[in-house]
């Protein structure tokens, strides 16, 4: 299984972002599929996540700025990232689970500037 994720940049308050999640090796319309933001200096956390079935779920700190997604004909996650504030800044992960092992992809860095 290989995740690769695209479309991070450097963007100033207030725009957007649209992050990618290809997978290969395993179909992402049958796995949940979480979006992980880390920060320098600090842990890895859940921001969004998508389940098999289409349920979405937020972190408090993305509610109604943050929406996942999933086309199922690309087999690709997105993360749409809206309203986009300095404190969302650090390396977004993607990762699923395969077989009660856990996959990462390398990480997209998102940088947004005041």
């Amino acid at each position: 299984v290989q995740l690769v994720e695209s479309g991070g940049g450097l963007v100033q308050a207030g725009g957007s972002l649209r992050l990618s999640c290809s997978a290969s090796g395993t179909i992402f319309s049958t796995r949940f599929v979480g979006w992980y933001r880390q920060a320098q200096g600090r842990q890895r956390e859940l921001v969004a996540a998508i389940t098999a079935g289409g349920r979405s779920n937020y972190d408090d700190s993305v509610k109604g700025r943050f929406t996942v997604s999933t086309d199922n004909a690309k087999n690709t996650v997105y993360l749409q990232m809206n309203m986009l504030k300095p404190e969302d800044t650090g390396v977004y992960y993607c990762q699923t689970q395969v077989l009660l092992r856990t996959y990462w992809g390398q990480g997209t860095q998102v940088t947004v500037s005041s």
